[in-house]
């Protein structure tokens, strides 16, 4: 395989990644597409598509865990608020919001969005890492496939 060819390919498995703003959990489906069509092309694309695979599906953990977190503090905030459920004539829904529990909300509202900027940008590293031929090691990734 030409080695331009090879650097561009390597860059769109690792690009592929953004198909996961178009289709649900294209994150992931793009680069296993890709990574299983060119893999047998050169052992580069097959690191890279590996290293992208398993970067992706680690920030897809990091993600739900972070998610569902969320969980939590939502219903304390909404169900803490209710007076009373027994009579449907006197039903009553107090706005005073425990302000110890917005701030855990934004607080983890912003380590999602810190996440989701971090996964942008290291998708964009590893693209211009591989464009160049230089093999990219993502932090922080769970080695799914070895």
């Amino acid at each position: 395989m030409q080695q331009n060819q090879q650097n561009t390919n390597a860059f769109l498995i690792h690009i592929s990644a953004f198909m996961g703003f178009i289709v649900p959990f294209g994150h992931i489906i793009a680069p296993l597409i890709a990574w299983q069509t060119l893999k047998d092309r050169s052992s580069f694309l097959d690191e890279q598509g590996k290293e992208a695979l398993n970067f992706n599906m680690s920030y897809t953990l990091y993600s739900f865990f972070l998610s569902v977190t969320f969980i939590p503090l939502a219903f304390n905030i909404f169900f803490n608020n209710f007076d009373t459920f027994t009579n449907a004539d006197n039903f009553h829904f107090n706005f005073d919001f425990n302000p110890t529990l917005i701030v855990g909300f934004i607080g983890i509202g912003i380590l999602l969005s810190i996440l989701h900027l971090v996964g942008i940008t290291l998708v964009i590293i590893a693209s211009l890492k591989a464009k160049k031929e230089e093999n990219y090691t993502y932090p922080f990734t769970i080695k799914f496939i070895k």
